[in-house]
């Protein structure tokens, strides 16, 4: 008998996890299929702060999850695995961002010339700073598709994930990338920072093994984002007031689903940030939009997808913000997307089975 097996074995599902993996499953590196790389990075943010804490507030939260899933059987058996969060990812980020936020204050006060040699240099240094996050995270997610893993991640802002998918575009000539999201994150440099949490899809795009973009849910844009996004063969985009105009003329949820799906190429990234959802489920979210989804209408489609045929190659979630006070709510709504994303990435890699 395998370890994995026997680690199985002597699981109870039912009962109180004393393990300290994240749902409290028992699996480690080694023995889980999937392997999620949690990145505590929020250096650009533009407006609140806490993104950073968001895989810590997940790990906690998700404790609290049940496994069971009726139309999963047996899902927490493929094995889940958070690494260990990066002490030095998150100080790099906590003492970055300090020197970010600093010269966005003064951008925002209109760029006054008797502190431009104090700031001047500072868009340079934090480029510097998120290339070697983003090339970090790019080493491990090598690192562990090496291994056989299938490999997710857990943000921290939405900068966090381009090192992974970067990663695998090596491995594949083209795929799509499904995001659910409140914004457009079209921005080029925004606030001069290349590699800004509202430039991710801009710069997702320059790798040309990304066919398609699908955004869905778009309703905090620019007039440049939304140029961008009309002119750009490889861009679509549901925004959310077109999709609730819909709804509420009587197409139901279903058809808006299949409507998305068809968009998508065979092989799909997903990246989900969570102010995708109604604020009212991640109300600490750097960025809070009104309006957006309920989260089961996400995991609906997401479903659809897994349904389809289409296939996930790799997902992220991102932007989990834990609230003041030890406020767990948003961290809450995160591990349950994340449970569920994971169980569905498993289904469409052959790891579980769909009923």
């Amino acid at each position: 008998m395998s370890l994995k097996h026997q680690i199985i074995e002597q699981f109870n599902p039912n009962g109180v996890s004393t393990h300290e993996g994240i749902f409290g499953l028992p699996f480690d590196e080694e023995t889980a299929d999937l392997v999620i790389i949690p990145v505590p990075w929020e250096v650009t943010v533009s407006y609140s702060q806490g993104t950073a804490d968001g895989p810590e507030a997940v790990l906690k939260s998700s404790f609290q999850v049940d496994l069971y899933q009726d139309d999963i059987h047996d899902a927490w058996k493929m094995g889940i695995h958070l690494l260990p969060i990066p002490e030095h990812i998150a100080t790099l980020s906590s003492n970055y961002r300090i020197l970010a936020r600093n010269y966005i204050t003064w951008l925002e006060s209109g760029s006054p010339e008797g502190d431009l040699e104090r700031f001047a240099a500072v868009p340079e240094v934090i480029n510097k700073a998120s290339a070697e996050m983003n090339e970090w995270v790019y080493t491990e997610a090598k690192r562990l598709r090496e291994k056989g893993k299938i490999v997710a991640l857990l943000g921290g802002d939405h900068s966090t994930p381009l090192g992974l998918i970067k990663a695998l575009a090596e491995e594949h000539n083209s795929f799509g990338i499904l995001q659910i999201d409140a914004h457009a994150d079209l921005r080029k440099a925004y606030e001069n920072f290349e590699f800004s949490h509202a430039s991710i899809s801009y710069n997702a795009l320059k790798l040309p093994q990304i066919s398609k973009l699908i955004q869905v849910g778009i309703r905090d844009y620019c007039q440049d984002e939304a140029i961008m996004a009309k002119e750009n063969n490889r861009i679509y985009t549901f925004y959310d007031k077109d999709i609730k105009e819909e709804m509420y003329e009587g197409k139901a949820w279903k058809i808006i689903c299949d409507d998305i799906v068809e968009k998508l190429p065979q092989e799909v990234y997903i990246t989900i940030d969570i102010d995708g959802l109604d604020p009212k489920l991640c109300p600490h979210t750097g960025t809070p939009v009104a309006g957006g989804f309920e989260m089961e209408q996400v995991l609906y489609l997401m479903k659809q997808v897994v349904k389809s045929g289409k296939k996930i190659i790799g997902f992220d979630l991102v932007e989990v913000a834990p609230g003041p006070e030890g406020d767990e709510w948003d961290g809450n709504v995160g591990a349950r997307v994340l449970y569920r994303m994971a169980n569905l990435f498993g289904v469409s890699q052959g790891k579980l089975n769909l009923k």
